[in-house]
């Protein structure tokens, strides 16, 4: 039909719903399942990522930044650490520590110390600076959370969480098999 907009549920359902109602419609054939759970994950993301970068956006700070300063911030007193510790933090990839090290540290928020020991191992420490700000901005950040989750009831957190940390052990069981070596 044309003219008709994509994704319509005719008032029922949600944007997800839609789209699966489209290829329904266009290829019957296709098992269009995934959609209902990997679909809806892509949106709640976007928009997550979105609503994130509120109060990150405010502070001068990229999410890369963020996630430097607060993998410092939880490494404890005396906050630092090596590119290759930050890298393999969990959030942030090695690609791009050295740029990211280099902005906070032009924005004052870091220093890089070398060991006094091995002259060859650089780390990265937050400045007095760096701590109030990563302390301040975190708790915006986990208010911000706490808002986005407030239509979500403290079992219903709990589950989707179980849920998702399922679906990540899905997710790294279907990577591919490192064939080289």
């Amino acid at each position: 039909m044309a003219g008709k907009p994509a994704a319509s549920t005719g008032g029922k359902g949600d944007a997800v719903d839609g789209i699966i109602e489209d290829w329904r419609r266009e290829r019957p054939e296709l098992d269009t399942d995934p959609l209902r759970v990997l679909g809806r994950l892509h949106r709640s993301f976007t928009r997550y990522q979105a609503l994130m970068a509120v109060p990150i956006d405010q502070y001068g700070l990229s999410l890369a930044g963020f996630d430097v300063l607060t993998a410092l911030r939880r490494a404890g007193a005396p906050y630092r650490l090596t590119a290759g510790e930050l890298a393999a933090s969990g959030l942030i990839s090695s690609a791009g520590v050295t740029l990211r090290i280099d902005r906070l540290e032009k924005d004052g928020l870091i220093v890089r110390e070398r060991d006094a020991k091995d002259r060859r191992v650089v780390y990265s420490r937050l400045t007095d600076e760096g701590l109030r700000v990563i302390d301040e901005l975190f708790t915006e950040h986990l208010e911000n959370e706490r808002r986005m989750l407030a239509g979500l009831s403290e079992r219903d957190c709990t589950q989707l969480a179980r849920l998702l940390a399922k679906l990540e052990r899905s997710l790294a069981a279907a990577e591919p098999e490192d064939t080289e070596g």
